[in-house]
């Protein structure tokens, strides 16, 4: 499995996987309704430019194809930059235990000790197979929650913590 550097010409992919993944992962949470009805253009203008800008995205691409990625950069909890987040990090349903979302932990978590002494990631609550893959990666709740909406939708998110 590849593990390398988005593109901005992987702004499709990435929307896909990101559509994708929320529509599989989410759908306890949302409904098949609420999920089915985000924009996936509209994600995908917003990826190619991010990754234009140069933020900092890795994709898993085994065989060609993105099947997974991973999001990093300054935490928004910390405005000095003196701690790194994990934005996001998804890989497709159909490529769920394959190692990709290992892959991308793999390429992340260097990237963030290059600059950070510390990183979070914020996971809802009713999220129990994303919060064991990150308890597997080494990454500890630390007693962070907030209550947010998506898709109009009310629900909690969970802070974790890795010491870099």
């Amino acid at each position: 499995m590849e593990i390398r550097p988005a593109r901005p010409e992987d702004g499709a992919a990435v929307a896909e996987v990101h559509v994708r993944t929320w529509q599989a992962a989410y759908e306890h949470v949302f409904g098949a309704e609420l999920l089915a009805a985000i924009d996936n253009p509209e994600r995908r203008a917003r990826w190619e430019r991010w990754l234009a800008a140069g933020e900092r995205v890795w994709v898993a691409e085994p065989e060609g194809r993105v099947v997974g990625f991973a999001w990093i950069g300054d935490s928004r909890d910390v405005p000095a930059a003196d701690e790194g987040e994990l934005f996001a990090i998804y890989v497709l349903p159909e490529a769920w235990g394959s190692g990709a979302g290992a892959g991308l932990m793999g390429a992340a978590l260097p990237a963030l000790r290059e600059r950070y002494p510390t990183s979070i990631l914020w996971v809802l609550e009713d999220n129990p197979r994303a919060r064991r893959f990150y308890e597997r990666e080494g990454w500890c709740l630390d007693g962070g929650r907030k209550e947010d909406a998506f898709l109009g939708v009310s629900v909690t998110e969970v802070r974790y913590r890795i010491p870099l």
